[in-house]
C-alpha cells in the first residue's frame, strides 16, 4: 500500500473515531501530497512523500518550539500531537552515533582533510541519508570531524 492509499485510509478511520486533531493533521499531509501530484506527473513517489512529510513536521516542531518560548501552551500542544501523527510515516532516524560512523566512513572515501572540503563530504551523504538523518546533525557532526583532521 503507497502512502496516498495509508493517509486516505487513515483519514477514513479518524473521521470514524471523530479524532479532529488527528484529522487535520492528516488532511494537511494529502493536501501536501495532491498539490505535488498535480504539479508534477500526476503520482508522488514514496520517497518524495517522505520529505514533504519531513517537511512538514520539521516545521511542526520549529512552531512547537515558537510557541513554547511565547507561552502558548494550548498551540504548542496541537503543534507538538499534529509532529507526533506525522512521525508514524516518516522511517526511522538514525542515531548520532550511526551517522557518525557515516561521516567518518565519506571522509575516508573523499579524502577531506579540512573544514573547508565540507562540501565533498555533504555531497556524498545528503544523497545517502536523506530520509535518514536531518541535514542539521549530518553538517554538525561532519565539521566537528574535519576539525578533529586539521
Amino acid at each position: 500500500m503507497g502512502f496516498m492509499e495509508q493517509i486516505s485510509t487513515d483519514i477514513k478511520n479518524a473521521m470514524l473515531a471523530k479524532e479532529k486533531e488527528k484529522l487535520a493533521a492528516l488532511r494537511d499531509i494529502k493536501s501536501k501530497l495532491l498539490l505535488e501530484a498535480t504539479s508534477g506527473n500526476g503520482e508522488v513517489s514514496d520517497e518524495a512523500a517522505v520529505k514533504i512529510i519531513m517537511k512538514l513536521h520539521k516545521q511542526r516542531m520549529e512552531t512547537y518550539t515558537l510557541y513554547v518560548e511565547q507561552n502558548r501552551e494550548d498551540l504548542a500542544h496541537d503543534e507538538l500531537f499534529q509532529a507526533q501523527v506525522m512521525e508514524v510515516y516518516l522511517p526511522k532516524m538514525m542515531s548520532e552515533e550511526e551517522v557518525r560512523q557515516e561521516v567518518l566512513a565519506a571522509i575516508a572515501q573523499t579524502g577531506a582533510k579540512s573544514p573547508q572540503e565540507i562540501g565533498k563530504i555533504m555531497g556524498v551523504l545528503s544523497g545517502k541519508l536523506a530520509g535518514k538523518a536531518d541535514g542539521k546533525v549530518i553538517s554538525t557532526i561532519a565539521k566537528e570531524e574535519l576539525a578533529k583532521l586539521s
